[in-house]
């Protein structure tokens, strides 16, 4: 292992959230592997202390064996495609069980969404992340008794400037209602998405089994635009 703050493992490595979460620990000093099914910018791929792995999270017989992780934040996902059950909730699980579920873990982070608490978004999508807050809770139980007092907790971002809402966002009569109904009248970036997360990883050493919402306000509505 190189000389690093420690070993970071990045779902969902080659855009949005997960992208930014991988610069942000790199830029932190830490060794960041990310795992994607799509080959990571080559930005990424220039930083000696980030390594790639094109695997699908969903097949945990396809995971890589990767020494002594110490954080896992579980940003992979899809939304409203054939098997977001299978990439949200499953796959994270997969993850969890290889890199979470073992001694050397000091946090896990998953990204659950605003729309596990109103339910406005696609079905298969809303009951992937409703389940991602559950399985939140259950694993920060678990991980609970082991010796470091490693921490797991969700968070819940609602809508976030990146290519995955790309559909609304570049449809200005549709974006122009969204920000009607949102008090803030912004989205995150993946920038700001990262820096939360880093925060609740590595800052954090006492919250646990938490959802924290970072949505701009929007769950004081109730309306879904797409």
């Amino acid at each position: 292992m190189s000389n690093n703050k420690g070993v970071v493992v990045v779902t969902g490595s080659s855009g949005g959230i997960g992208e930014a979460v991988c610069k942000k620990f790199l830029s932190e000093g830490f060794e960041v592997h990310g795992i994607d099914v799509v080959t990571p910018s080559t930005e990424l791929l220039h930083d000696l202390n980030f390594y790639s792995h094109i695997n699908d999270i969903r097949n945990s017989n396809d995971l890589p064996d990767i020494d002594k992780v110490e954080y896992l934040i579980n940003c992979a996902g899809t939304q409203n495609s054939y098997d977001d059950i299978g990439n949200n909730l499953i796959g994270l699980m997969n993850t969890t069980e290889k890199y979470g579920l073992q001694y050397w873990i000091k946090s896990i982070v998953n990204m659950a969404s605003v729309s596990a608490h109103n339910g406005c978004e696609f079905p298969k999508y809303v009951a992937s992340k409703g389940g991602v807050l559950a399985y939140t809770i259950w694993t920060a139980k678990e991980i609970a008794t082991y010796e470091n007092h490693p921490t797991c907790n969700s968070l819940s971002f609602g809508g976030v400037l990146t290519a995955l809402n790309s559909e609304v966002i570049c449809n200005k009569e549709k974006f122009n209602k969204i920000m009607d109904m949102t008090p803030l009248r912004k989205w995150a970036t993946a920038e700001e998405c990262a820096e939360w997360t880093y925060f609740i990883s590595v800052v954090n050493k006492s919250m646990s089994g938490q959802d924290i919402i970072i949505d701009n306000m929007e769950t004081r509505n109730n309306q879904f635009v797409w």
